[in-house]
């Protein structure tokens, strides 16, 4: 049976694998991103491709390496990742406040069994609502500093979700982990049986 690894330091992300029930372990990927495109669909895979592919390279023998990526994006195509300081986090809670927006996931699985090597990517994305936010809700949230490290300076499974009046689209790929398109791909690949 092949090695499954987790390319991500996520604790989320881990958690939703979990769910899957997969004995696997944590490899974090630790290379710089490289990005090409300012497609949204296109970025996540990429990323998820390019931290899958940093793992894979590193490991000998049959393993199955999972990658992943999350970025929000405006409807008019801006796209924001994590937050580079409390300012940009304001900035971003702002643009998104009383409007809808993009949330996509993508990831990555490379295979090795064998001898032979499969490598697969795919994207999810979502359309999030979030309620006009008013200048103390900004502040309160900030000072909470949950939305540090997340695309788009909030986490829907947190306490932002107070915020989030309807979604359209998969919850768990919002979070970060697109877990029924992952199950189906794992069991399409024999990793998953159940």
């Amino acid at each position: 049976m092949e090695r499954i690894i987790l390319a991500s330091q996520s604790p989320r992300r881990k958690e939703l694998l979990g769910k899957l029930q997969l004995d696997f372990e944590v490899i974090p990927a630790q290379g710089e991103e490289a990005v090409t495109t300012t497609d949204p669909i296109k970025l996540v895979e990429e990323l998820a491709r390019q931290k899958a592919e940093e793992i894979f390279a590193s490991q000998a023998g049959d393993v199955a390496v999972i990658g992943a990526d999350t970025v929000v994006s405006t409807l008019e195509g801006e796209i924001l990742g994590k937050p580079q300081n409390r300012e940009d986090a304001k900035r971003m809670l702002t643009l998104l406040s009383g409007k809808c927006h993009y949330v996509t996931t993508g990831a990555a699985v490379y295979l090795r069994r064998n001898g032979s090597e499969i490598r697969e990517s795919f994207a999810q994305q979502s359309k999030v609502f979030m309620q006009e936010l008013g200048e103390e809700e900004i502040r309160w949230y900030l000072a909470t500093g949950e939305g540090e490290d997340k695309a788009g300076s909030y986490a829907i499974q947190g306490l932002a979700s107070r915020f989030i009046s309807h979604m359209e689209g998969d919850y768990f790929s919002v979070v970060g982990l697109p877990v029924h398109e992952l199950y189906k791909k794992l069991k399409e690949m024999r990793l998953i049986s159940v």
